[in-house]
């Protein structure tokens, strides 16, 4: 497995925060930005309390919901590898004789509740100048990416060994992207930029999210874009439903894997 895989060993920054949906703060940072988004999120609503956002209620059907989303999960991605294992091969081919290195990156993330996992990605860079703690967002254009790795990048064909991390039950196909420990976005911490950003750890984190389906994924500079990405991941949790998911997905492909927008 260690030729297979490079996975990143610098688990030096910051650690997980207790999810602040179960303890609520007042977020006096919260500026006009924020409440003058928070009605809807490329069309679902977000909803506001006092101390942040509204921490959706386990209800019956919620909870048919999980389990038939997570039945769905464990089938599609089985599915999914099968299908997928000749294109698999190929671009494992492509990768070992066009660059040195492994096959396979694996990083660690941030899954539901903080908790910490392997996610598993096709490498796309050169090992060489890698940064292994993931903090360092890739810009368009990086230098670091491989002549395999842009191509395998801009269809989003090198997120596909996350159905591993599906089957595994780190990950879901639908629900926010997982960030590495410390995720930067215009050189802050995404925690001090956006006060509420552990309320979207509330859920199984996703191969595709309500952010990444309506174009919100790439780079992030400035407080602003980070915040819509959070917000869409929250409203996505708020409004989950096995319709919802099925929405994403059909976005997801229509926008990333068949018309080649990814980064």
């Amino acid at each position: 497995m260690d030729s297979l895989v490079y996975q990143s060993s610098n688990l030096s920054v910051a650690s997980a925060v207790p999810l602040s949906l179960e303890e609520p703060k007042s977020f006096p940072e919260r500026d006009a930005f924020a409440r003058a988004t928070s009605a809807t999120q490329s069309g679902l609503p977000l909803a506001w309390g006092v101390d942040g956002p509204v921490r959706p209620q386990m209800t019956m059907l919620r909870r048919l919901s999980l389990v038939g989303k997570r039945l769905f999960d464990i089938v599609a991605a089985s599915a999914g590898v099968i299908v997928l294992a000749p294109m698999f091969l190929i671009i494992a081919i492509a990768i070992v004789t066009t660059s040195r290195g492994p096959v396979f990156f694996r990083q660690q993330r941030e899954g539901i509740d903080g908790t910490r996992f392997w996610v598993f990605k096709f490498r796309s860079m050169s090992i060489e100048h890698c940064d292994p703690s993931g903090v360092a967002q890739t810009k368009r254009n990086d230098p670091r990416v491989t002549a395999i790795g842009r191509f395998i990048r801009r269809t989003s064909i090198d997120e596909l060994p996350q159905l591993l991390n599906v089957i595994l039950g780190d990950m879901s196909l639908v629900g926010p992207r997982p960030h590495v420990p410390g995720m930067l976005a215009g050189g802050v911490d995404y925690r001090t930029l956006v006060p509420y950003y552990d309320a979207r750890l509330a859920m199984r984190p996703g191969i595709t999210g309500w952010a990444q389906a309506n174009g919100l994924r790439g780079p992030t500079a400035d407080i602003g874009a980070a915040r819509r990405r959070v917000d869409h991941d929250i409203a996505y949790i708020q409004n989950f439903s096995l319709w919802l998911d099925a929405k994403v997905l059909v976005k997801t492909v229509a926008r990333e894997f068949l018309s080649g927008s990814g980064d």
